[in-house]
């Protein structure tokens, strides 16, 4: 597995990282047990490179992740978490139900709320509750998660506590996670981050970061995480009733998915595998981030990861108008 380190910095990658909002719960629930292997074959295919994030399952993924890297040695890999989102427990009367997380994605019980909270103090209680979540000694990676909304706080607050927080050595690296590209490239250009994390924005169907993040990445030496690579499944399944960024796929998005899949196929390629390499055509990206919920998940991403991707496929795509902006 190939290791490289984010930005100018010194914390290490492996170029397939494991997210974790599917042993979170995400959608369906996930038993404990099931969650563990998880873990158990993302180590055992050489990743290295573990995400997480409070909002996944109201702090579960965060627990189950840090219960199975716990025996681990901990110099061995690297956990990014992220901040912004601050939980606090559900306070229900006696005797009346708890409910499910399901509004907000995540098949498990609603025993805490999340708040919105870029300031500096929520920042760091953030990290606080995710080092107790986890039950581990330090956090690698911290993101702030998805301040679309929340721009002002999160440039004037929000990432000055992360680089105070950096220079104190309680994280490694620090950056943002997000679903777009224009708020990801200002805090490449403006800031100080080690990495950003896209996703959804740098697949085989959309190369929007190449307009703007992506170059501003390269020439300032900033590091690209990719998420999202299947677009929520188009890509990873092409086919009627697939979905494309969590909804029902635009009828021209499966067309062009299948044409895809069909050119893949003649050079012996799963649509999927190329899915998941295109990202790293590119050189400002360090790693593709990829959700699992199982072991034969984990064990079928690893195995689509280690094929080789023949120039001759790249080429083709280009040529049937499939690849209209290409990441090299």
């Amino acid at each position: 597995m190939r290791h490289t380190t984010l930005g100018r910095g010194a914390v290490p990658v492996t170029a397939l990282s494991f997210g974790s909002a599917g042993i979170g719960g995400l959608y369906t629930s996930v038993p404990a047990e099931q969650a563990a292997e998880a873990v158990d074959a993302a180590w055992d295919a050489d990743i290295r490179y573990f995400d997480t994030a409070p909002h996944y399952g109201i702090g579960l993924a965060e627990r189950r992740l840090g219960e199975a890297l716990r025996t681990r040695d901990r110099a061995e890999y690297t956990l990014s978490t992220k901040v912004g989102r601050v939980l606090e427990p559900v306070r229900a009367a006696a005797g009346e139900p708890v409910g499910d997380d399901l509004a907000n994605g995540f098949a498990v019980p609603a025993t805490h709320r999340r708040f919105w909270d870029f300031s500096a103090d929520g920042v760091r209680r953030s990290i606080e509750d995710s080092l107790e979540r986890l039950g581990l000694d330090r956090i690698d990676i911290a993101y702030l998660h998805d301040p679309d909304d929340h721009g002002d706080e999160a440039f004037t607050q929000a990432y000055p506590a992360l680089e105070r927080l950096r220079a104190e050595g309680v994280v490694g690296a620090i950056g943002a996670g997000m679903n777009q590209t224009a708020m990801l490239t200002r805090f490449v250009r403006d800031t100080d981050v080690d990495a950003v994390l896209c996703a959804g924005r740098f697949t085989l169907l959309d190369g929007s970061a190449l307009a703007d993040l992506l170059p501003e990445a390269a020439a300032r030496g900033t590091s690209v995480v990719v998420g999202g690579v299947f677009n929520s499944g188009l890509l990873a399944d092409p086919r009627p009733g697939a979905t494309y960024d969590y909804t029902a796929a635009p009828a021209d998005l499966l067309d062009r998915a299948l044409r895809m899949d069909a050119v893949t196929r003649r050079h012996g390629v799963p649509l999927r595998a190329a899915a998941l390499h295109y990202p790293l055509r590119h050189p400002a990206v360090a790693s593709v981030l990829v959700g699992t919920r199982s072991a034969d998940e984990v064990r079928d991403a690893a195995g689509q990861f280690a094929r080789t991707i023949p120039d001759d496929l790249w080429a083709e795509l280009r040529a049937e108008g499939l690849l209209t902006e290409d990441a090299v």
